[in-house]
């Protein structure tokens, strides 16, 4: 095949693993299509953390895949989790050709799947829109790679950079399509931080209500122990620096988090270069004055976004 239909069909796979989005974490978005004699026989990709990756999705259809093309995003896994391997399947399968997109950062595959692929005579591409897939899944490969979960920095400030009045009183500048979003957003992250004093100042919930989809963990950060009615569903941390926090995170396979703190957690994470992305929702309202949005710091290209 030339490379632009296997770029074509790359691009199917990662279209299709993008409908898993807030659903199989800590497992990456995966897609896949089977492809014989120019015509799609089956796709799939994974729906959800327990179930059937994407592979299995696609080849546990009826058809006749002897002599195809499978394209996956990511190496196929070559061990037992929650399901067999599907390395396994597709060389059962009679699969000539596996066209890949990224390889897998995981321990347990790294270079396993590929190479059971190709001792059974399969042809292994790899490395096709590998950039493209690794933008989709940068959650996982922050986690696999940096040992911490992706962060996101988030906040909303006022058309002329405060994220509050002086007043002591409770003030809200997001308007309701970006509290929509905010409440969107959540659905696609595993946690969500706050510090003490916004726990107490705002009593949140820090759940996805206005919008359909999983309800993100909720962490406070309590360094000073001042909290006692936390609930229990709740991550309660008293840990004293940063690095400690995301640790935390990280051994709790915590993938992804969205720091909506106040100003001095911002400020932290921030000083700590702990971000990889931020959100901030910009109101038209004009304050004046009052407490400071914090300064956005340098993020790569596509990583901020205003809304």
């Amino acid at each position: 095949m030339e490379i632009g239909i296997d770029v074509i069909y790359m691009r199917r796979c990662l279209q299709l693993a993008a409908n898993g989005m807030g659903r199989t974490r800590p497992n990456p978005l995966v897609g896949c299509v089977v492809v014989k004699d120019g015509h799609v026989l089956s796709e799939g990709f994974h729906q959800e953390y327990g179930h059937n990756h994407a592979e299995r999705n696609a080849l546990l259809r009826r058809g006749d895949f002897r002599g195809a093309t499978l394209y996956v995003n990511l190496e196929p896994c070559s061990h037992y989790g929650k399901t067999p391997p599907c390395a396994d399947l597709i060389v059962e399968s009679g699969i000539r050709r596996v066209v890949c997109c990224n390889d897998d950062p995981n321990p347990l595959v790294a270079g396993r799947g590929f190479q059971k692929l190709e001792d059974a005579g399969i042809e292994v591409v790899r490395h096709v829109l590998e950039e493209e897939g690794r933008e989709l899944n940068r959650r996982f490969f922050t986690f696999m790679e940096k040992r911490r979960p992706y962060i996101i920095l988030k906040w909303a400030e006022s058309a002329d950079g405060f994220m509050a009045p002086d007043s002591d009183k409770s003030y809200w500048i997001s308007n309701d399509y970006q509290t929509l979003m905010s409440h969107r957003l959540r659905t696609t992250e595993a946690a969500i931080l706050i510090g003490s004093q916004t726990y107490i100042d705002d009593h949140s919930r820090l759940t996805a209500r206005l919008f359909a989809g999983n309800n993100p963990q909720p962490v406070v950060l309590d360094r000073r122990g001042r909290l006692h009615d936390v609930p229990d569903h709740w991550l309660h941390l008293h840990c004293k620096t940063l690095g400690e926090v995301v640790l935390e995170l990280f051994e709790r396979k915590i993938q992804s988090l969205i720091v909506e703190g106040g100003r001095r957690i911002l400020d932290a994470f921030i000083a700590e270069g702990l971000y990889d992305e931020a959100i901030i929702f910009r109101s038209s309202i004009l304050l004046g004055s009052g407490l400071k949005a914090p300064s956005v710091p340098p993020f790569p290209e596509g990583r901020l976004h205003f809304l």
